[in-house]
């Protein structure tokens, strides 16, 4: 009786769960937005100079090459006084037969050479500029590059053993006076009795320049000076470079290797140069891209 009484009462409520009415479920909350995640900074864009420029400004290595190159010189610079055949200028810059009976010079590069212009390059970088003339020149009129190490007391030793320092630049002749000031100001010797900046577009009697090649001012120092050494950031600083290519600048540079280190000392500059011209046929015309793979094609692998 107790089993047929548990079953109708089961029965009744099964019943009763299927006739009730069904309720909908309530609807989910809408989600909240997503947080947008903040943009990056935008910063410039890739740009080729950027590790030679930190390498330059930061690398103490940088300043120890230099140390070391104008100390070198020091060492070598008796030696070369009192060897009065000794003489730095390569053969097609040397006009004057008896060079014994001169008087001794240095010539040295002005640029990367003894004053220092990676703020300059910086600032390009940061502007999202390229080099262009007028903005260089603007450079220059500050008068604020400083002087690279050792080049300053190198060339105070070589003025007080008698030594007139020309400083053949391509800087343009009409930046003459700021650029002498600006050495004066680091310290440089600058001889009261002598044009000692010969800059691009100087002219030279008897002697006609092809584009900024140093040959015509480097033969004008010749002509009354026996040039004991040369210091320089580019090939151009020695020897003229015909033509500027891989092949042409090494060949140009052979005959005087036993010079580099002895009359001519060289300097680093990765931040700008006819090195780098070279790769892409010396055509400025060629915008980044295209030099870009131009170095990137001549790079080796092995």
């Amino acid at each position: 009786m107790r089993t047929l009484i548990l079953s109708m009462a089961l029965a009744t409520v099964l019943a009763a769960c299927a006739s009730a009415p069904k309720v909908a479920p309530a609807p989910a909350a809408p989600a909240e937005p997503a947080t947008p995640a903040p943009a990056a900074p935008a910063g410039p864009p890739a740009n080729d100079n950027l590790n030679a420029v930190v390498w330059t400004q930061t690398a103490f290595e940088h300043d120890l090459i230099y140390r070391e190159v104008y100390r070198r010189a020091g060492e070598k610079l008796g030696a070369a006084l009192k060897d009065r055949s000794w003489d730095a200028l390569p053969k097609s810059d040397r006009k004057s037969a008896n060079v014994a009976r001169l008087k001794p010079a240095i010539i040295v590069d002005i640029d990367e050479t003894v004053l220092d212009n990676s703020p300059y390059e910086a600032r390009q970088m940061r502007e999202e500029k390229t080099h262009d003339s007028s903005g260089w020149a603007d450079w220059c009129r500050e008068k604020s590059a400083k002087g690279l190490p050792g080049a300053r007391e190198f060339a105070q030793l070589a003025a007080k053993r008698g030594v007139t320092i020309f400083y053949i630049s391509n800087r343009t002749k009409d930046l003459a006076d700021v650029t002498l000031e600006n050495l004066r100001t680091e310290g440089f010797p600058i001889a009261a009795n002598e044009t000692v900046f010969l800059g691009l577009g100087a002219a030279v009697d008897g002697c006609t320049p092809v584009g900024n090649s140093k040959s015509c001012r480097r033969e004008l120092v010749g002509r009354k000076y026996r040039v004991v050494m040369m210091f320089g950031d580019q090939l151009g600083d020695f020897v003229d470079l015909s033509p500027n290519t891989p092949d042409g600048r090494r060949a140009a540079i052979e005959p005087y290797a036993d010079w580099v280190g002895e009359r001519w000392f060289v300097l680093p500059n990765p931040m700008y140069g006819s090195w780098e011209t070279a790769l892409f046929n010396n055509d400025l015309s060629l915008g980044v891209p295209a030099r870009r793979k131009a170095k990137l094609d001549a790079l080796r692998t092995q």
